[in-house]
């Protein structure tokens, strides 16, 4: 079941792969010319428990991952390559605002997700929302993630696509990253958008 499991989550992340970077949409804030229309309007939760929105972070680069805090691997990877990025560009950092989405609501509440983006990084805020808003801002982003049952009720993982996206100062889509990148790359990406 585990390797059925993986499997789909790899078909998965192909396939968001693919419609991010293969399928044509008008150039306009949230989108890229030439790929698919990525980002958008949002309102969510940030970890403090204030409403915020994609306004919210105009006139800074994002850099916009989903995951959710009880992953057991693949998120804390990606939130520590974010940070050490962060770390590389020095004072720049200050340009950039990095952001944690839920995948799973439900129980990554704003206090959890305060406590599990402290872990790697002040600079990183945690969003969270409701299920719907959850699944709008995932939809904009063309983010796969479903509920994978475990042993109990409250045991459950989620299986979810794992990308960094970069966003310009416009909310526009600019690249993304898969897992695996380097925080070099990601750092060098990010600096070409300063």
């Amino acid at each position: 079941m585990a390797v059925a499991g993986a499997a789909a989550l790899a078909v998965a992340a192909l396939v968001v792969w693919w419609q991010v970077g293969h399928l044509a949409g008008p150039a306009t804030p949230g989108t890229m010319a030439g790929a698919a229309r990525v980002g958008g309007a949002f309102n969510l939760t940030d970890q403090a428990g204030r409403t915020v929105t994609d306004q919210t972070y105009r006139g800074r680069l994002m850099l916009v991952y989903f995951g959710f805090t009880f992953c057991p691997d693949v998120c804390p990877t990606d939130l520590q390559v974010m940070a050490q990025a962060l770390d590389l560009l020095g004072p720049s950092s200050a340009e950039v605002q990095p952001l944690f989405v839920t995948v799973d609501p439900e129980r990554d509440t704003p206090g959890r997700m305060a406590e599990y983006v402290g872990l790697f990084d002040e600079r990183i805020g945690g969003l969270t929302g409701t299920p719907e808003q959850i699944a709008e801002i995932a939809k904009g982003y063309k983010v796969y993630y479903r509920k994978a049952k475990g042993s109990d009720p409250e045991s459950y993982t989620m299986d979810h696509s794992a990308f960094i996206y970069l966003m310009g100062r416009d909310g526009a889509f600019l690249e993304v990253f898969p897992h695996g990148t380097t925080p070099e790359r990601l750092a060098e990406a990010v600096r070409k958008h300063l």
